[in-house]
């Protein structure tokens, strides 16, 4: 049985997914593992393939001490989301595909709010 923290990642994940399917993405894989890493959401956005990686937070922006969950996607972190990705690509043969990394903020107050970045973050060189 899932712990309490992976029952609220993954509604925030089926938030998201929902809020990504009215911005016009096609969802292509939910909780995609690797031995790299795990990638939340993989999708399709006007012909990019796009790595989403979900970051949610129950507490009040406005109450301290507070850290945007954006934050939280350190370069440690990217690196592992970059090397699962570049993986996903070579295996489905999608190696000249282009590709991009978004990060989705979920804020879990009354309504819930989603922030979309687009392009957070690059491959690494």
């Amino acid at each position: 049985m899932p712990s309490p923290s992976q029952q609220f990642g993954s509604q925030a994940e089926l938030m998201v997914s929902g809020y990504l399917k009215k911005q016009g993405y096609r969802i292509i894989e939910h909780n995609y593992r690797t031995r790299f890493g795990e990638i939340d959401i993989i999708a399709q956005h006007r012909g990019v393939i796009v790595f989403v990686e979900v970051k949610a937070r129950k507490t009040d922006p406005y109450t301290e001490p507070y850290i945007d969950p954006k934050w939280a996607v350190t370069p440690e972190k990217q690196r592992r989301i970059a090397m699962a990705a570049l993986y996903y690509l070579k295996t489905t043969r999608q190696s000249q595909a282009r590709a991009r990394f978004d990060v989705a903020t979920v804020l879990c107050q009354s309504p819930p709010h989603i922030e979309l970045y687009q392009n957070a973050f690059n491959f690494p060189a």
